[in-house]
């Protein structure tokens, strides 16, 4: 997940007519209006190959034809969605794939993409789907209500082996595969007809349509799936073993696949997008770790814009006439606890870290202004914070008291922290790390200091089993709902906190279930003031995130859930 409020919000009625009865909320969910504006986009990059699978453009002419050179923080680990969790991976999956739910440019709200409207039943666990006419996948396969069905059941039938050790958004959202059918929301997915398919809840969940808008749920052409053995771990790449889909991903979004090559992938213009081409024809991501590399090749023009501006960025960028794009926040920084840890299963010495740490002197001139300290794991902008969490003052003496208390004694902490690498949540890791070293080792922690490049597997690590008391890591949201931050981090057992509350665990599936409205705030309230008491990891931030784009981009669409499409990236002639 990427690592990865109020309540979803629905698309809009479209007005009553003739032909169409006036229906309510609860029975039909569409909005032509706003999928219209989502396909409405400019982009651009110079002209790429011709794909022999791909048919002729539905516009006529050449087609796109400017190109858009993004430079990004780290590999992708893997373009095959479903078994991603890194953002850089979403990143380029977004621009390939898509799913029946989109995301409003404005609000980030749901709206429909490869589906044009879905109804819900008067239970809340029958959605049906009508689905967009026309659309081909990349290698000429039809989109059609089967392919649905059969992304459906390859998310539900995963194998254990392809998994990535529980971290996977589908388990979050869907509590359960199908071989642990007790604790699973998925139930079934039926075709109806050709364009209209039926998804089964075994239980209601109010986040299903918003979640579906997130890049693990796009649609997958079933053939391209088949053929590259999607489910096998067949190939060796950047140090880790994918799928052969992994490395070729088809879909149906405005650009196709064509390399990637180390630190470069390159997609090219779909011709035969059924929505709004935009004017970019080709789109080449290229990885440069450092963010002093990152802004020199913006500077020289060799990179037209770049994710995760840091502040040292700022004051260079603006003389040198280049735009930043800030995005409203929606991630959060933490420290992470690992329970398992000799000494750390005892609620006092969780507490400890916790009043051992200054937030606003770990956050003073490494983060973007606007950066808020964190006490919680909830986001302002999906409206459910808590006023009444337990809160945690700086005071060290505090923590001295309660070390005592827990009965420690001295034993050396392994704290893992990510090189080479710059996050939405976390611009200066080293610089971090440095800072609460200090302040946990003045408050009578002995720590350990445990570098790992991030591009060496450092969510592997910090995410399993490894031998670590701490780690430094955030959650970039996917999709608007509570469940995406609360259900994603603590919605049950995970190796990276071995945290196990069944009152947090049963919290928040009580609160997923509910309908928006003030029931379902009050329960996330109580899930975050539970938290808070039993401190599985410290919330630092809500940490601002912004981008560098070069005089030559005149419109970038950005977005807190990072739903950032190319073909709606307009360029000047610059």
């Amino acid at each position: 997940m990427t690592r990865s409020g109020a309540a979803q919000s629905g698309a809009a009625n479209p007005a009553p007519g003739p032909d169409r009865p006036a229906l309510s909320r609860r029975s039909l969910i569409r909005a032509g209006a706003a999928a219209a504006a989502l396909m409405l986009a400019g982009c651009t990059a110079e002209a790429a190959g011709e794909d022999p699978t791909a048919g002729p453009s539905a516009t006529g002419g050449s087609g796109p034809t400017a190109r858009f050179t993004f430079a990004t923080a780290a590999r992708p680990v893997t373009l095959d969605p479903a078994l991603a969790s890194d953002t850089e991976s979403f990143r380029v999956s977004r621009q390939v794939l898509e799913g029946l739910v989109g995301v409003d440019a404005l609000t980030s709200a749901p709206v429909p993409l490869l589906a044009t409207g879905w109804t819900q039943s008067e239970d809340r666990k029958t959605y049906t789907f009508e689905l967009r006419r026309d659309v081909m996948f990349h290698d000429g396969e039809p989109f059609n209500a089967e392919a649905v069905r059969r992304n459906f059941e390859r998310w539900y039938h995963l194998p254990e082996s392809v998994r990535s050790g529980g971290s996977l958004m589908y388990k979050s959202v869907f509590r359960g595969y199908s071989d642990t059918p007790a604790t699973a929301v998925y139930k079934s997915c039926e075709v109806e007809d050709e364009y209209t398919v039926r998804v089964e809840l075994n239980t209601p969940m109010e986040s299903f349509i918003a979640a579906l808008a997130a890049p693990p749920f796009a649609i997958s052409s079933p053939k391209a799936l088949a053929e590259a053995g999607a489910d096998s771990l067949t190939r060796e790449l950047n140090g880790r073993r994918v799928s052969g889909y992994g490395v070729h991903p088809v879909g149906t979004g405005p650009f196709r696949f064509v390399a990637w090559n180390e630190d470069t992938v390159e997609l090219a213009a779909n011709p035969g997008y059924w929505g709004e081409k935009g004017q970019i024809g080709s789109v080449v991501f290229r990885t440069i770790s450092s963010p002093e590399g990152r802004l020199r090749a913006l500077k020289k023009g060799e990179v037209d814009g770049y994710d995760l501006v840091t502040v040292n960025d700022v004051g260079d960028l603006a003389r040198n006439g280049q735009r930043i794009q800030q995005r409203d926040p929606y991630s959060v920084l933490y420290l992470g606890i690992n329970q398992n840890f000799p000494g750390l299963d005892s609620v006092l010495m969780r507490q400890a870290v916790a009043h051992a740490i200054d937030k606003p002197a770990v956050l003073d001139g490494l983060f973007l202004n606007g950066t808020k300290p964190a006490n919680q794991f909830m986001p302002e902008k999906l409206g459910l914070t808590s006023d009444s969490v337990t809160g945690y003052g700086y005071d060290p003496e505090k923590a001295r008291e309660l070390l005592e208390e827990a009965g420690y004694d001295g034993r050396e902490l392994p704290f893992y922290y990510p090189r080479r690498v710059t996050r939405s949540y976390l611009p200066a890791p080293e610089k971090v790390y440095a800072r609460l070293s200090a302040q946990l080792t003045a408050a009578g922690f002995n720590i350990r200091p445990v570098p790992v490049d991030w591009s060496e597997g450092y969510l592997e690590k910090v995410q399993g089993k490894e031998d670590r008391a701490f780690h430094l890591l955030g959650l970039a949201g996917s999709y608007e709902g509570g469940d995406n931050f609360l259900g994603t981090l603590f919605g049950r057992y995970t190796e990276e906190f071995s945290f196990n509350d069944p009152e947090v665990f049963t919290g928040i599936e009580k609160a997923a279930r509910l309908p928006e409205g003030q029931d379902q705030t009050d329960a996330y309230h109580a899930v975050s003031d539970r938290i808070s008491q039993r401190v599985p990891a410290v919330p630092l931030a809500f940490p601002i995130s912004a981008l560098a784009l070069s005089p030559r981009v005149s419109s970038y669409p950005t977005s807190p859930v990072l739903h950032e499409v190319f073909n709606r990236v307009s360029l000047t002639d610059r």
